[in-house]
């Protein structure tokens, strides 16, 4: 029988628990390509965020104003040893980047402990690399914030928008019903890890990649701006197949108890 309440919170890292606007892995992105000889926009680098860092590198590639600036200067198109180049010097980049920009998204670590009071799970999935992950989960430690498992592609046969990141989690977790465990992220490839792996899933706007702003950037903004970001990051992830929308992670408690009393009432995702 389906368990009637939660067991289970998945969250996302960058932009959802840490590194407000989710900046850190464009700065690598940005330095990575420009070293190539090719400026990509930022809203470019963008499209494909929470992605596997590999599959992402793999999409930008492919956008058609990277893959004709690609084929002017090396007088051909991207390959996959391509792929492998620029993950191969990406890979340290962001490894530098993490700790500066690590900082937890305000009240995340007093959402978490409130889960957990709760006597709800938490967990976390990224498309950060072992390393990268690593890396973060160290200085996120240190500022109040350790899930009981996080995981990376790395961990499975590959990341999202497939479910096995989260799979796992239940797995070892020994959760019973992943119809009673939410997924929390603010990219449309988080909603879709939570649909795959039938979990409820809460999209995160003013945090996140949909926004792109830091804390600091965000905050300057005119109210009328701030929605209008907010807005249009909103309905991508409505689009997305979100079944919630929210500004932070640290304000889905409401969410939680409106998803408790759904099972409650014998409502799946």
């Amino acid at each position: 029988m389906t368990a009637p309440h939660l067991q289970l919170v998945v969250l996302d890292w960058a932009g959802t628990a840490v590194d407000f606007g989710s900046v850190a892995p464009i700065v690598a992105l940005e330095h990575v390509f420009a070293a190539h000889g090719i400026p990509v926009p930022r809203r470019q680098l963008r499209l494909s965020m929470g992605l596997a860092k590999k599959d992402h590198i793999r999409e930008i590639l492919a956008l058609p104003s990277v893959a004709e600036q690609w084929e002017a200067k090396f007088g051909q198109a991207p390959a996959e040893r391509d792929v492998e180049t620029l993950y191969a010097a990406f890979t340290p980049r962001m490894v530098d980047e993490i700790t500066p920009s690590a900082t937890l998204i305000p009240g995340v670590a007093e959402f978490a402990a409130t889960v957990r009071a709760r006597g709800i799970q938490l967990g976390a999935t990224t498309g950060y690399t072992r390393p990268m992950m690593e890396r973060l989960q160290q200085t996120a430690s240190a500022q109040g914030y350790t899930p009981d498992l996080s995981l990376c592609p790395d961990d499975v046969p590959g990341g999202r928008p497939n479910p096995w990141m989260c799979f796992k989690i239940a797995i070892e977790l020994k959760i019973t019903s992943l119809s009673a465990a939410v997924k929390i992220g603010d990219t449309p490839s988080d909603i879709a890890e939570g649909l795959n792996a039938g979990m409820w899933t809460i999209g995160v706007t003013s945090t996140g990649n949909g926004v792109g702003l830091t804390q600091a950037e965000f905050e300057a903004l005119s109210l009328a701006e701030q929605e209008e970001a907010t807005n249009k990051a909103e309905a991508e992830l409505f689009e997305a197949g979100a079944h919630y929308v929210i500004d932070s992670a640290a304000n889905a408690l409401p969410i939680l108890d409106e998803i408790e009393a759904a099972l409650a009432a014998g409502n799946r995702p």
